[in-house]
């Protein structure tokens, strides 16, 4: 466990402006590199994605350049492991996508003379190396890919082949084997009666399509070269451009956003005929309108990369409610698809990483068991009686306090110790030495701006 949360709270922060929003985030590092190309808009980047190789865990961001990887190194800071240019080069790109199987990674842009390449891991740590580069009547621009790794199965959005650099017409969906790493061989396109499919994710043959305007199908690929139509949702409350989504470890909640100012986060149950049941929608600022843009989730937790609300992060379990939050795009903007791009939270370590697409690379950490356990309407400390050497926890509640100054008093009122924290719900909180009774001064300002002290008792043992 992390002692991330004492007194000297957040201290390494890339940029202090007023009014930047952390709460219970830490920031471990972060990437950025302002020579590469940009425009007047200082967009540098756009996807991201993470993977384990070799026991290893590691990131990789996309560029107006290329694919830059960075190995997650143990003492929580990025070292970079390598780059691999894009076939298109300039500041137009803004969108590049990568996933990965296998010691392969597959990389893709959107704009220009792209293709589709694929990088060999093998030789991380220390580089990457490309070993095709295809652009034919297969591959040309796409959107965004997914990989069934289960079944080698790639299923890639909206492609532009380009046969001898001719573009050809736009294809909402393409479904290739890579049985062969290298040779990607079609099996299946469309659906012919919608204009595209923005995104998908694919478990075990089973496609969760995100459809923009059209909303979402749900296909079965069991057999890719003529998949059956499940279900769909063609319409529903709060509908926008239906961007992209992820289905939780136990199949039966999918988290999907709208890609639309002020639409909101929507939680929705898959019923066992793969019927899509909306059952609450959540999110950040959306009042002002904000606009989510990729996600996350795993059994308890959505980790959102809210375009200029940062990287925010709601527990999904009942009604959805945020946690945490780290604005990476601090600035003030009339425009709100500034900001975070992509997350990544599936690291062993628990980590996360968010593209920013003015602010580079970051990784972040937080405690995630503390959130396990729901908060209390009062001020939580616990254990409590709790050993001498040990640690407790003291929480704020319902976590709506996010700084707050400790005294912890000896019985006679002499003071052992003082801790602030700021940007956090939550303390740790290490013994005395000795066992006996003492008091912990909880000092904090409410939501009418009134200061507010209590008073807990604290056994040790």
């Amino acid at each position: 466990m992390r002692n991330l949360f004492c007194s000297g709270l957040f201290l390494f922060h890339f940029i202090l402006l007023t009014g930047q929003e952390i709460q219970n985030i830490q920031l471990l590092d972060r990437w950025h590199e302002d020579t590469l190309i940009t425009s007047s808009t200082q967009v540098r980047y756009s996807g991201c994605w993470g993977f384990k190789y070799l026991e290893r865990e590691y990131a990789v961001i996309g560029s107006t350049e290329g694919y830059h990887f960075f190995e997650l190194m143990p003492n929580d800071k990025l070292q970079f492991s390598g780059f691999i240019e894009g076939k298109f080069n300039s500041a137009q790109v803004i969108h590049r996508e990568i996933k990965t199987i296998g010691h392969y990674a597959y990389l893709v842009c959107d704009e220009g003379s792209s293709s589709l390449q694929i990088a060999d891991l093998h030789y991380l740590p220390d580089s990457v190396v490309k070993v095709a580069d295809i652009q034919d009547e297969r591959f040309g621009k796409i959107h965004n890919i997914f990989i069934d790794t289960t079944n080698s199965l790639l299923y890639a959005c909206l492609v532009t082949p380009m046969p001898n650099g001719n573009i050809q017409n736009k294809i909402p969906l393409r479904v290739f084997s890579i049985s062969n790493p290298l040779d990607p061989v079609l099996l299946w396109e469309g659906p012919d009666d919608i204009p595209e499919v923005h995104d998908a994710y694919v478990r075990n043959n089973i496609a969760i399509l995100n459809c923009g305007m059209d909303g979402i199908r749900i296909y079965d690929f069991s057999n890719p070269t003529n998949p059956l139509l499940k279900n769909d949702l063609t319409f529903y409350q709060d509908q926008g451009y239906n961007h992209q989504g992820w289905l939780s470890p136990d199949g039966k909640t999918y988290v999907f956003t709208d890609e639309t100012s002020g639409k909101r986060i929507k939680k929705c149950r898959i019923g066992t005929n793969y019927s899509i049941v909306l059952e609450s929608y959540f999110g950040s600022n959306f009042e002002n309108n904000s606009v989510p843009h990729n996600l996350m989730i795993d059994s308890d937790f959505a980790y959102v990369a809210y375009y200029n609300e940062g990287l925010r992060i709601f527990d999904i379990r009942q009604a959805p409610r945020e946690v945490a939050a780290y604005d990476t795009y601090p600035e003030d903007s009339y425009f709100n698809m500034n900001g975070a791009w992509g997350v990544y939270s599936n690291f062993p370590s628990g980590r996360i990483i968010v593209s920013d697409r003015q602010y580079g690379l970051f990784l972040f950490d937080w405690e995630r068991s503390i959130f396990i356990d729901a908060a209390a309407d009062v001020f939580g400390l616990y254990p409590n009686p709790v050993s001498s050497g040990e640690t407790s926890i003291l929480r704020t509640p319902n976590d709506d306090i996010q700084g707050f100054d400790i005294r912890i008093l000896e019985t006679n009122g002499k003071e052992l110790n003082s801790i602030s924290v700021e940007n956090a719900s939550f303390c740790y909180l290490l013994t005395p030495h000795t066992p006996g009774i003492y008091f912990i001064e909880i000092s904090y300002t409410d939501y009418l701006g009134e200061n507010r002290k209590v008073l807990k008792k604290w056994v040790i043992t």
